[in-house]
């Protein structure tokens, strides 16, 4: 199998980085960056992703309208997405058209289970 393609949305550098190297780790393409107006960028370009990860608290555009946005668009309707945040929004998220939600503080480590299972590779 190919290796994944993950775009990752994240404010926080440090986790960024973090988050970065566990899912590299595994063998998987990353493309990373920290602000919402540069991930809608990417997400309404033609670049191929396994799968979103997006930090709900993101400068300039949140995670939640990233989610929007890319449910809007054909090439990105089916796309897994989950939504990462350190406020509880869980509802918010599955309405805005996430696949998963997960807190931050709670369950950074769940990462990796989350992106094999949405893809289909668990």
């Amino acid at each position: 199998m190919p290796p994944l393609t993950i775009l990752y949305a994240e404010a926080n550098t440090v986790l960024m980085l973090n988050v970065t190297e566990m899912l590299e780790d595994e063998g998987w393409r990353v493309d990373a960056c920290s602000e919402g107006s540069t991930a809608r960028a990417k997400i309404e370009s033609d670049t191929e992703y396994d799968l979103l990860l997006l930090d709900s608290e993101l400068p300039e555009v949140n995670g939640l309208e990233l989610v929007r946005v890319a449910r809007r668009l054909i090439h990105r309707r089916y796309t897994p997405i989950i939504l990462l945040s350190t406020t509880e929004m869980r509802r918010e998220a599955r309405r805005a058209g996430v696949n998963l939600f997960l807190k931050k503080t709670e369950n950074i480590y769940a990462i990796v289970e989350a992106v094999l299972k949405l893809s289909g590779r668990s």
